[in-house]
């Protein structure tokens, strides 16, 4: 299932990422996954399960393949399945295009490489550890409509057959969610999918409507 969470900025959204991730605990309420309170599970066993594709991805001044590796640093990684995160995540064959492939250094900070090159990076990782759960906290929202569309074909793929939370400031690109979450002010104002909250024309009709 794909939830997507919309709002204002400051309306809660990237919190509801943040617990999911432990990174920090609730004050009170309780967070659950499959039923079971996040705070009974093991932190390192529920970050295994999670893949996090942020806005802006941190890329390190070593090779791509290296790069990609680092989605899964408690074992070696075969080329194989590298190379099968980057084709889920549309960026093999410019990775092959490349003269040393694999083995080419992004720079600092991703410098050698676009804003859409270094986020199809940053999905491969995070499906190299193949996530129960996909975490996309405005993914797409920093590029241009080119590279948005060719990352969000990455995203699409990424998602396929995962529990998946996804915020989005563009709200075009969060349509085909299962459930779409209206937040204001830390809590949820609204809920449905595209259709139905269309009908209700509240708080989602209202934000939709500022974006066209």
């Amino acid at each position: 299932e794909t939830v997507a969470l919309v709002g204002s900025s400051g309306c809660g959204k990237s919190t509801v990422i943040q617990l999911l991730q432990r990174f920090y605990d609730c004050d009170r309420g309780d967070v659950l996954i499959d039923n079971t309170n996040i705070s009974a599970l093991n932190l390192s066993w529920l970050r295994s399960k999670i893949g996090f594709v942020q806005q802006e991805p941190t890329l390190f001044s070593y090779s791509i393949l290296e790069n990609i590796a680092y989605g899964d640093s408690t074992r070696q990684i075969p080329l194989e399945e590298i190379v099968e995160a980057a084709k889920k995540a549309n960026i093999h064959t410019f990775v092959e295009s490349l003269p040393l492939g694999y083995q080419t250094s992004v720079g600092d900070k991703g410098s050698q490489l676009s804003g859409g090159q270094k986020q199809r990076i940053a999905i491969a990782r995070a499906l190299i550890r193949d996530p129960s759960i996909l975490l996309l906290d405005e993914a797409t929202s920093a590029l241009d409509s080119e590279s948005e569309k060719i990352v969000q074909d990455a995203l699409n793929e990424a998602m396929k057959g995962r529990t998946c939370v996804v915020i989005a400031h563009r709200l075009s690109t969060i349509q085909n969610a299962d459930k779409i979450v209206v937040l204001r002010d830390g809590k949820v104002i609204e809920q449905g999918n595209h259709k139905s909250l269309l009908a209700t024309k509240g708080a989602y009709f209202e934000l939709l409507n500022h974006q066209t």
